[in-house]
C-alpha cells in the first residue's frame, strides 16, 4: 500500500527531499503572510493570482500562487495531502521530474482559473497548492490505468476513493477552486505521460 507512510522523520527527509522542500516553502510563505495581517493586499503582494489589473497580466503569479494559502485550515489540508500522498510519486519519478510534474500541474490549474475568471465583474483571488496536488493525483491515475504493474490493487482502490471524495468536496465546499483542481488533475495526467516518454530516467 503506497499511500501509507512507514518512514520515521529522518528517513522521510532523506527519501523525499523535494516534498519536504515544498512543505517548508508553503509553511514559510504562510508565516510571512500571517505576519502581514492576512489581508488581501498582503496575499496579492506575495503572488496570488487575481483578475484585478494590473496584477492579472503578471505571469509569475501562476507559479507563486501555488505556494500561498489563505488560512491555517487551507494550509493544513494541503500540507496533509502533500505529506501523505505525494511521496510515492517523488520516488517513482526522481526529484527533477517530480518538480516538473508538480509545478507544471499547478501552473496549468492556475492558467485555467484565470482563463475562467479573467472577465468576471467581481474580484477573484486564488491561492493554494491544490492544483499541483491534484496534478499528482492525475499522474497516479495514469499509473493506475496504464502502468498497472507499478501500483498494487489496494493502492488503486484507495486512489479511486480519494478521487471520488475530492470531486465531491471540490463542488460542495464553498470557496474551493474546483477549476484549479480539475485543471491540475488533467494537467498532471498528461504531463506525467510526457515526462515518462521524453525524460527517461537512468
Amino acid at each position: 500500500m503506497i499511500f501509507i507512510r512507514y518512514e520515521n522523520w529522518r528517513t522521510y527527509l532523506k527519501s523525499y527531499p523535494i516534498t519536504c522542500l515544498i512543505l517548508a516553502v508553503n509553511i514559510v510563505m504562510y508565516v510571512l503572510f500571517a505576519l502581514k495581517g492576512r489581508t488581501y493586499g498582503a496575499i496579492i503582494g506575495y503572488g496570488a493570482i487575481t483578475n484585478a489589473l494590473p496584477y492579472a497580466d503578471e505571469w509569475w503569479r501562476y507559479f507563486t500562487a501555488m505556494f500561498l494559502h489563505a488560512d491555517f485550515g487551507h494550509l493544513f489540508s494541503n500540507s496533509f495531502g502533500i505529506l501523505i500522498f505525494t511521496p510515492p510519486m517523488e520516488r517513482l519519478l526522481g526529484s527533477w521530474r517530480y518538480i516538473l510534474l508538480y509545478v507544471g500541474s499547478g501552473i496549468v490549474g492556475n492558467l485555467l482559473t484565470m482563463g475562467f475568471y479573467q472577465h468576471a465583474t467581481e474580484l477573484h483571488i486564488s491561492v493554494g497548492a491544490s492544483g499541483a496536488i491534484y496534478g499528482i493525483y492525475g499522474a497516479f491515475l495514469y499509473v493506475a490505468l496504464l502502468q498497472r504493474n507499478l501500483m498494487d490493487e489496494t493502492s488503486r482502490k484507495t486512489l479511486y476513493s480519494l478521487l471520488m471524495i475530492g470531486v465531491v468536496f471540490s463542488f460542495i465546499v464553498p470557496q474551493i477552486n474546483w477549476i484549479a483542481h480539475l485543471g491540475g488533475f488533467i494537467g498532471g495526467f498528461f504531463i506525467y505521460g510526457l515526462i515518462i516518454r521524453l525524460l527517461k530516467r537512468r
